[in-house]
């Protein structure tokens, strides 16, 4: 019983802290600014352009059919634009979310020639897509884990901006797509996020180890309490007196009589 209630004490305190934690990250979510902390600061919302099927020469695209022939096998083919710029986007894997592993190939729909997303597409990528005072300060190739974007299971081009937020641009570095913007504000709620949610591995999610390990230590700290309280209530530490004082005047013939000193 002794290891029990230390047991008890110390899962308490860690309950306790994280219970703190998430008062304070709670109360940081109701005060926030939720347009600053989506990282899209300095994001250009670029509407779609339609599609077209040759270009002003009137070169059509190469049939899909012998895209398909000519590259490895496909789970799907779509058109995608790239700085404005048809291509195909062949799909040889596909992951269940846009997020995990996804291979695939870029191809030029005139040429049927393999596109490679390289330093300089990306970077023309991310000036499309930002709209504020700064300027391309780095380009590098990520592998995941990326911190900016825990979930990302693909690699990504990051294209950091020299401003006020340190915007960084990420651009998937298979399909050219745009993954998403992230800069201070982002960051700093980020770190919230991972205190409220238990996300201490950064995997960007709430369904992690740490909160099913919470959870059997928070159900061990109810069970051993009601253990040590059931121990207590048998050595009599809790008692309970029903009976009411029926004698509620006091009997003067039992006090004591106080004589006074004779002179």
């Amino acid at each position: 019983m002794r290891f029990i209630k230390l047991i008890h004490k110390w899962t308490s305190l860690f309950v306790g802290i994280q219970l703190l934690l998430w008062l304070v990250s709670g109360f940081y979510f109701n005060i926030m600014d939720h347009d600053k902390v989506r990282g899209n600061q300095f994001r250009e919302q670029i509407k779609p352009a339609p599609v077209l099927y040759s270009n002003i020469n009137n070169t059509p695209f190469i049939d899909p059919k012998t895209i398909l022939a000519e590259f490895e096998k496909s789970q799907s083919l779509k058109i995608v634009l790239v700085l404005d710029k048809p291509y195909y986007l062949l799909t040889h894997q596909a992951g269940l979310y846009h997020h995990f592993y996804n291979k695939q190939t870029l191809v030029n729909v005139y040429s049927g020639e393999e596109v490679i997303i390289d330093k300089k597409i990306a970077s023309n990528i991310a000036n499309q897509s930002y709209n504020g005072p700064g300027t391309i300060q780095s380009v590098t190739l990520q592998k995941p884990p990326i911190e900016d974007i825990p979930k990302e299971k693909n690699i990504v081009w990051q294209i950091n901006f020299k401003d006020n937020v340190n915007t960084s641009v990420y651009i998937n570095a298979s399909s050219g797509q745009l993954i998403k913007h992230s800069d201070d504000d982002k960051r700093f709620a980020d770190f919230f996020f991972m205190l409220h949610f238990m996300d201490y591995a950064s995997e960007g999610s709430f369904n992690n180890w740490q909160i099913i390990l919470f959870s059997i230590i928070t159900l061990w700290l109810v069970l051993s309490g009601f253990i040590w309280t059931i121990e207590l209530g048998f050595k009599g530490h809790y008692k309970f007196s029903f009976a009411m004082n029926k004698n509620k005047n006091l009997d003067i013939k039992n006090l004591p009589v106080s004589h006074a000193t004779k002179k």
